[in-house]
């Protein structure tokens, strides 16, 4: 625990929920009635409900106070398009813009502009970039977190969740300015203003429907690798299945339906054949206990679909590769893309570390990877620079990589 003052109380009280058409009405007139960047954060339900929707968000504006706006009890979108026209053409000051942005875009709210205090903080190549440390770090004082993790969808929401709701965005402005000064001392100015705008591009493209469940999603059971035969594996899929399915519709975390490691327990009592009882299934304790135990037939159901698909349809042991390999499988298989691949890693990092900033905010792996695996057929600096720019690259990576790429390459 830091020695740095506890800020516990925001300055001007906390205010009021805004629930209601009217006391929105008034919230954006005086949203409107401020001055300079908007800060915006949002509370959800992770880990409580299946969607992934926004159940607060806070908002603060110099002469305009702190805002904590239901969105739930606004109705969504609908019933957000006067704030969405409220914050038109202001900036945004967001913590981390990629964790919030896509709630926000569900309740039809996409910025014109932004500045994204985490991400600053990265190109800042500052040890740790979560809103606590760095607040502390700029500001002096110590932000709480202890309800994070809180069921935000939960009415009504106590009075110290809204105090610690509220206290997010109590800072946001004051940090922005103190890191921009930093940015600007830096010569890294530049290159923020690039990653914000591409962020507003990212935005602008973010679907505003709830996402619904993707069947490809069922390799990623937590120690899946625990489950053995094919049989198994069956089971485990439509077990996934059939618990995404019913927690998307009542809107509850999978995990509070069914544990992970439930469906792996039952996944691991076949061996060649699915042909297990049902009840020998059912009877592992996670399947009659909780939330699990009032959808039995759901879960028999399943578990006979299972028993009806044959062997042949049964899923491969291991997902079929895609895309591109590991590196770390080159070296034996692809010897060129290996050498590549030896040449150019460390080759970026010595820059990133030259220029004070994380290689991974320079050079993405998945940039790397490509480039190492299948080089544009120009590799001058030239070339490499349409090479970054058609793979998404800003114009301040492509300036540092490309000749550097290019010279690299010339080596091999």
């Amino acid at each position: 625990m830091s020695d740095l003052p506890i800020l516990a109380e925001p300055r001007e009280g906390v205010p009021p929920v805004v629930s209601s058409p009217e006391s929105l009405r008034r919230t954006c007139q005086a949203l409107a009635d401020g001055r300079d960047p908007v800060a915006i954060d949002t509370e959800r339900a992770h880990g409580f409900r299946y969607s992934p929707r926004a159940c607060l968000i806070q908002l603060r504006r110099d002469g305009s106070g702190t805002h904590l706006v239901d969105p739930l009890a606004l109705g969504g979108a609908a019933g957000l398009k006067p704030l969405a026209e409220a914050l038109a053409e202001t900036q945004w000051i967001l913590h981390a813009a990629t964790q919030d942005m896509p709630c926000l875009a569900m309740d039809g709210l996409r910025p014109d502009d932004l500045f994204d205090t985490e991400l600053a903080g990265r190109l800042l190549n500052l040890p740790r970039v979560g809103l606590g440390p760095m607040v502390e770090h700029y500001c002096g004082v110590t932000l709480l977190k202890e309800h994070s993790a809180s069921d935000w969808s939960r009415r009504p929401l106590p009075h110290n969740w809204l105090a610690y709701a509220a206290l997010d965005v109590e800072l946001l402005i004051d940090l922005r300015e103190k890191i921009r000064n930093d940015l600007l001392e830096a010569g890294k100015e530049q290159w923020a203003r690039q990653e914000f705008a591409h962020l507003v591009k990212v935005a602008a493209d973010l679907p505003s429907e709830e996402p619904r469940v993707d069947p490809k999603r069922w390799r990623k059971i937590s120690h899946i690798g625990d489950i053995r035969s094919r049989a198994g594996l069956q089971l485990a899929h439509d077990l996934w299945l059939a618990r995404e399915n019913l927690a998307c519709d009542l809107d509850i975390a999978p995990g509070r339906l069914l544990r992970d490691e439930v469906l792996v327990a039952a996944a691991r009592r076949c061996d060649r054949t699915v042909n297990v009882e049902v009840e020998t299934i059912l009877a592992i304790k996670g399947f009659h206990r909780g939330q699990a135990k009032g959808y039995r037939h759901t879960w028999a159901e399943a578990i006979n679909h299972a028993r009806g698909v044959t062997p042949k349809k049964y899923p491969p042991l291991r997902e079929p590769s895609s895309g591109i390999p590991h590196p770390r499988s080159w070296e034996r298989h692809h010897p060129e893309a290996a050498a590549r691949w030896a040449a150019v890693r460390p080759a970026v990092n010595e820059v990133a570390a030259d220029r004070d900033v994380p290689p991974e905010n320079l050079c993405t792996p998945a940039w790397l990877r490509q480039f190492a695996w299948q080089p544009p057929d120009d590799c001058s600096a030239e070339g490499i620079d349409v090479f970054l720019a058609d793979i998404g690259a800003r114009p301040w990576q492509r300036e540092i990589l490309a000749s550097l790429l290019s010279e690299v390459m010339a080596t091999l």
